[in-house]
């Protein structure tokens, strides 16, 4: 199993003792991670991204991974933008059944199963729950108006000193 830790590592410290409980103590977990040590309790391989930079690097912990051939990859969407681009490609790169966790550590299975659960996720973190929903509509709304508006002004100011310079 590989876990991708793109999040607090205190979500790490209360899910891996869950998963070695709940798979026994041979299962083997691999970590994908930019913090420094590891997470409590957990054995096994820990791939930095720091290790990796560089198109050819990345390219090379891909394939690294590819090889290991895992059944399963967690990713954490704990709602913090730490290697955001690094779980979705490893996601979208690996072929693994991918599940989801939270920052309370609870997860669910990325699949078209768990639709439902997975765009209720969605709307929470975007806002667009309970009395929220209206000012960040209200937003998407008038934000063309606000780039119009945005935009004549400017041409306007930079036509003025075009014609002062003239």
């Amino acid at each position: 199993m590989l876990l991708v830790e793109s999040g607090s590592r205190g979500v790490f410290d209360r899910l891996i003792p869950r998963l070695y409980e709940a798979h026994g103590d041979e299962m083997e977990l691999d970590l994908v991670t930019c913090f420094a040590g590891t997470p409590a309790g957990f054995r096994g391989r820990v791939y930095r991204v720091q290790d990796y930079s560089g198109g050819a690097a990345r390219r090379s912990l891909y394939a690294e991974l590819a090889a290991r051939q895992y059944l399963v990859t967690g990713i954490l969407c704990s709602n913090e933008p730490i290697m955001t681009r690094w779980k979705w490609v490893l996601a979208a790169r690996l072929r693994s059944k991918v599940f989801v966790i939270n920052e309370n550590a609870d997860f669910l299975w990325l699949d078209w199963g768990h639709t439902y659960h997975i765009a209720r996720l969605v709307r929470v973190r975007l806002g667009l729950t309970g009395a929220s929903v209206i000012p960040v509509v209200a937003r998407m709304l008038f934000w063309p108006v606000t780039l119009g508006y945005l935009l004549l002004f400017a041409a306007v100011v930079h036509t003025k000193r075009r014609i002062r310079t003239l």
